[in-house]
């Protein structure tokens, strides 16, 4: 709706923004620092404004984005698909990540190293469970084999498991079995895997018995 500026408001809910009106009436809203640009009276073609409205939908997204990263990593899929949600339009989107990627604050190897290491430090998970969430995560199927390779099932199955072990040391042989079997397959790994795993810990908690048997004899 090409026009003239008749008003130039702040809005009371938000200080940041103004509401433009066009021949007295209202026809959209900018943030302080586009609106900085304009005056009573200025005319607006349908150009002018189709550009400022993509200017403000650009910022908001970034924002958004902003907000979302400085929580946590994110994969270009997750700030995608959240910018896709709160309705921002395609181009808009990839303006934004590709901002975002040249800014470095997006960077799906990063963001799956990261996610790999939180995971192995506070909630240990199986090589296939890792790969699944990171494929959820719209990793790419080459990034994903490349953080994964370097890792153990048997390991990682060993960590997740230390902390109830000792939870459950004083345990028959078969209920120690039976909830660590359980416990690690809960989280991804293959019956072999926690078979293995299940064993060395078992033994481990039988070694560390005898070894402080004897410190007391």
């Amino acid at each position: 709706m090409s026009g003239a500026i008749t008003r130039l408001v702040y809005q009371k809910r938000n200080k940041n923004r103004v509401s433009v009106f066009i021949d007295d009436v209202y026809a959209f809203s900018l943030p302080d620092v586009l609106a900085a640009s304009l005056q009573i009276g200025q005319y607006l073609e349908d150009e002018e404004i189709a550009r400022l409205r993509a200017q403000d939908d650009r910022q908001r997204a970034m924002d958004k984005a902003l907000r979302l990263l400085a929580r946590r990593p994110r994969s270009r899929h997750e700030i995608d698909e959240a910018l896709k949600q709160a309705d921002f339009a395609h181009p808009i989107r990839e303006q934004v990540i590709a901002r975002l990627v040249e800014m470095d604050y997006l960077d799906d190897r990063e963001f799956a190293r990261w996610w790999v290491a939180n995971r192995n430090r506070f909630n240990p998970r199986s090589i296939r469970a890792l790969q699944q969430e990171l494929y959820q995560k719209g990793v790419p199927q080459d990034v994903i084999e490349e953080i994964l390779a370097p890792l153990d099932d048997e390991a990682l199955a060993i960590t997740a498991g230390q902390q109830r072990a000792h939870r459950w040391q004083r345990l028959s042989r078969e209920d120690f079995d039976k909830k660590m079997l359980g416990h690690l397959q809960r989280r991804g790994f293959p019956y072999p895997v926690a078979r293995l795993a299940t064993d060395h810990l078992r033994e481990e908690i039988q070694a560390d018995r005898t070894s402080a048997t004897d410190d007391l004899a």
